[in-house]
């Protein structure tokens, strides 16, 4: 029997991601305020993930606490869980989580846009701010290992262009109205599921309104970039827009559960159930049965908790 206890790392704000969970779920997360490490029935204090007693802190929880999964949630930790997978899996805990090469597209902006390219999915076009001098006003920069709208600036003028800090890249602006395709892809390399979601309206980077489209043409775009994806595995999702004449353009791929993954798992898309099946060897067969037109409109809540709790 497989062990059942589940980890998510960097808990943050991910309470509806915890909601989604069956089982005994375990937090970590470097910040005693993450709101969602105090709903969890166990959270724990670790290091930042560009720590280097991040890995050997994990660990020790993994060990400590039968953890049979794993859940990364945020982009600057998936590299380091990436290249550790055979070291969790030594300790008996397997993780969420695609190859390194998949981990290293999609968290960097460059490697996105040259990968898209490469394999003749459509996208914006995309360079560095000084070879960009000549493109038409206005324009899109962001931090290359960007993610959560953090840095995003849309630029109006040659001055904004030129005020613009190191490690950005500059896009074109995609027409249209802007989706995210949550995929799941099982460990036979298929994507057993692609459920786009319309973002209505975006807060802080992550949707607040959405509802899911059965749009075949986001679907099947979804479930060709999943399944051409080097080593993907699990829960990812693809940012796009779509225009009024149906052209799709990509912007950004994303190895990991996207901040709004609950209302596909709502619509009947369950991945975390498929990770949980997937962990006792059960297959994950493919899955289009899921709820269209449902809407999640998210709205503020809070944590009460004694403040001795959240001070070091």
């Amino acid at each position: 029997m497989a062990k059942r206890n589940i980890l998510v790392s960097s808990a943050g704000r991910r309470v509806a991601l915890l909601a989604c969970i069956r089982g005994t779920v375990f937090t970590i997360d470097c910040a005693l305020t993450a709101p969602a490490a105090l709903m969890a029935g166990h959270s724990i204090l670790v290091p930042r993930c560009t720590d280097p007693g991040f890995l050997p802190s994990v660990l020790r929880v993994c060990a400590g606490n039968d953890i049979g999964l794993l859940i990364p949630t945020i982009d600057t930790e998936l590299p380091v869980y990436a290249a550790a997978t055979d070291v969790f899996r030594r300790a008996g805990t397997v993780v969420s989580i695609s190859s390194p090469e998949c981990v290293r597209i999609c968290c960097d902006k460059v490697r996105t846009h040259e990968w898209l390219t490469a394999n003749g999915f459509p996208t914006v076009r995309q360079t560095a701010p000084q070879s960009a001098v000549d493109w038409p006003f206005p324009l899109i920069a962001k931090p290359y290992n960007g993610s959560s709208s953090i840095g995003l600036r849309r630029l109006e003028t040659r001055l904004d262009m030129e005020s613009l800090g190191p490690g950005y890249i500059v896009q074109e602006i995609a027409a249209g109205r802007e989706f995210t395709i949550n995929v799941y892809v099982n460990r036979s390399g298929e994507c057993v599921s692609a459920v786009p979601h319309w973002r209505m309206e975006v807060r802080a980077g992550e949707v607040s309104k959405g509802v899911t489209v059965k749009d075949p043409r986001l679907v099947d775009l979804g479930r060709a970039v999943a399944e051409a994806l080097p080593g993907a595995y699990g829960p990812l999702n693809i940012q796009c827009f779509m225009d009024d004449a149906s052209a799709i353009r990509i912007i950004e791929l994303n190895a990991r559960f996207g901040g709004g993954y609950p209302l596909a798992h709502r619509a009947g898309a369950r991945f975390t159930d498929w990770l949980l099946d997937e962990l006792e060897g059960k297959p994950v067969p493919r899955f289009d049965n899921w709820t269209d037109d449902l809407a999640m409109l998210r709205y503020d809540d809070a944590v009460f908790v004694p403040g001795h709790r959240i001070r070091p």
